[in-house]
């Protein structure tokens, strides 16, 4: 039987070999290697391969832009995101994009192996966390209409909060830009970083972004 044909696109060098080295003994046939979305289209149009799969944290063309183009470019081909996050931001565009998986960094090797295979066969592949926000049924995949997300448990006026600290600004300006003092803007912080289990600004920083509330 012929060996599973697989591109492979993470800018994280080890991630990359841990993955090529664990699917190669897996007898999984490894025809690129990618650093990026664009290089992962690139591949793809040469390679033909029968599976993508695509980090969504890249750098240049997004992940979501990169798996249209490879289908596009590679029609059989199957495309499986892997992330560090889940967010209903993320999980939609997924969806959008028409992917065959969505798996979180978290999964052991052997879950990764065996969605491959899923994903080849003709099935869907999702990790747990992905799982709890979706609704698979006869009309296809999608977003569940009670999805709950960490970002829902914020108030607004912490949301707010979220914002100033997501775009870098200092807690003094902070503080003047919603009217309350210094103090009540560390407490603040702190509540949501306990409720989102989040634990430095740069983090926080990053999780706005990936529930849209900023860009980039």
């Amino acid at each position: 039987m012929r060996s599973v044909t697989v591109v492979l696109a993470d800018d994280h060098a080890l991630v990359r070999d841990m993955l090529h080295d664990r699917l190669s003994r897996e007898g999984m046939q490894i025809v690129g290697v990618a650093a990026s979305g664009g290089h992962a289209i690139e591949l793809a149009g040469v390679t033909q391969p029968d599976v993508v799969i695509l980090d969504i944290d890249m750098p240049g063309i997004s992940a979501f832009e990169a798996a249209r183009a490879v289908q596009e470019a590679s029609p059989a081909t199957r495309v499986i995101f892997l992330s560090a996050f889940v967010s209903d931001t993320y999980i939609d565009q997924a969806l959008g994009a028409e992917a065959s998986g969505y798996l979180t960094k978290s999964e052991p090797p052997d879950a990764i192996v065996e969605a491959i295979r899923k994903v080849h066969r003709g099935a869907t592949s999702y990790s747990l966390d992905v799982l709890d926000r979706i609704v698979i049924d006869a009309s296809g995949v999608r977003l569940g209409d009670n999805r709950h997300t960490r970002y829902e448990l914020l108030t607004d006026r912490e949301r707010e909060i979220l914002g100033y600290v997501a775009r870098g600004m200092p807690q003094k300006q902070i503080a003047r830009l919603a009217g309350i003092s210094v103090k009540t803007v560390q407490h603040h912080i702190m509540h949501l970083m306990d409720k989102l289990d989040i634990h430095d600004r740069v983090e926080l920083a990053r999780f706005a972004i990936r529930e849209g509330l900023v860009e980039a």
